[in-house]
């Protein structure tokens, strides 16, 4: 599970139902059940908001961090920003976007298509990513300057 624990716990500690909180956020009150069961995950333009919502920042979501929120934090993404992290990323850890595509199960044009900052990568996509190589969420999506990885 990726966020659905926390989710859920962020949620009932408001004491909201599902349906109060997908109308408050106008998302559709019977689909926000399967996105907090993960039965279908949420675009990550929709994790950012339910975190601006709760003020938890990604990396909290997802379960890498128990700190709720980082100190400067931005609330929007930055994918032009999340683009040239993700590059950086790969550069850095010595990947190429055959490589990394391979890694996450997709095709290399989704991966210049994330470095260009044409689309934010894809939940599933990040997640990998930022479990397996201890790297913020919030840091590659261009939310936070620092910091970089998590322990």
């Amino acid at each position: 599970m990726i966020y659905s624990e926390r989710l859920k716990y962020l949620r009932e500690e408001k004491e909201l139902k599902q349906y109060e909180l997908a109308k408050t956020l106008g998302f559709h009150k019977n689909g926000y059940g399967q996105f907090e069961r993960e039965e279908t995950l949420f675009p990550i333009i929709h994790l950012n908001t339910l975190c601006n919502f709760f003020n938890v920042s990604i990396d909290y979501l997802f379960n890498f961090t128990d700190k709720r929120k980082y100190l400067h934090s931005r609330k929007e993404i930055n994918a032009e920003l999340s683009g040239n992290r993700l590059k950086e990323f790969r550069k850095e850890n010595k990947l190429t976007q055959v490589n990394l595509a391979s890694f996450l199960k997709t095709t290399q044009s989704n991966i210049v298509g994330y470095e260009k900052g044409k689309f934010i990568i894809a939940t599933p996509y990040l997640y990998m990513i930022c479990k397996k190589y201890h790297i913020s969420a919030d840091f590659l999506l261009g939310k936070i300057d620092e910091p970089k990885y998590f322990k």
